[in-house]
């Protein structure tokens, strides 16, 4: 299986990949044409080969048997893709090639038309996420600031005018009452060394 996968990849895409680039390189109509037909009958083989190895990988030698058609397209001899193309593909496009056109179209305005949707679904659920943890956060803010009396606020910005009286326990007192005792000690020293 392996094997199949390598050779599939090497003859079936890097080769026809290769020629087609030497082809667009020197710019030879023939050559061009004949290894847009391969791509294009290739196209058709990849994706019809998507439902048949669901359905058919059961059968003896299936694998064998699409490296052999693959080879069959490439061939010089044979000019399988070639043939596919002009007997089969070509006729077929030409024919629904209006609605397959108008089918494209409508097809690209739905997508536009869904992406556009789903973008502002999408913007929509975002706009009411952030408003939510907003609210959330804010309500978080609120109940913290509850938690502290008006004595405690003072505090912790820093106003001395405002003392607070020894019967109110602060939760944060042991953290901010000692920097506040060692000014006033360093204070009370810094102005009897004065004196």
């Amino acid at each position: 299986l392996l094997f199949v996968f390598f050779s599939r990849l090497i003859f079936g895409t890097l080769y026809p990949a290769y020629y087609s680039y030497k082809a667009v390189k020197s710019k030879d109509i023939k050559e061009y044409v004949k290894w847009m037909m391969y791509w294009i009958i290739f196209a058709l083989f990849t994706t019809a080969e998507t439902f048949t190895d669901i359905f058919l990988c059961w059968f003896p030698f299936y694998y064998e048997l699409k490296i052999a058609f693959v080879a069959w397209l490439l061939s010089p001899y044979t000019k399988g893709s070639s043939l596919l193309y002009r007997k089969f593909v070509h006729p077929t496009l030409s024919s629904k090639e209006k609605e397959i056109d108008d089918c494209l179209v409508q097809a690209k305005d739905r997508s536009y038309d869904a992406l556009v949707h789903f973008g502002k679904r999408g913007l929509n659920v975002a706009a009411t996420a952030a408003v939510m943890a907003a609210s959330k956060g804010q309500g978080a803010l609120s109940e913290r600031l509850r938690s502290f009396s008006m004595q405690d606020l003072s505090t912790i910005r820093g106003d001395s005018s405002s003392t607070v009286p020894p019967s109110v326990t602060v939760r944060t007192s042991s953290k901010q009452s000692q920097p506040k005792t060692s000014r006033s000690a360093s204070e009370g020293t810094g102005s009897s060394g004065k004196c």
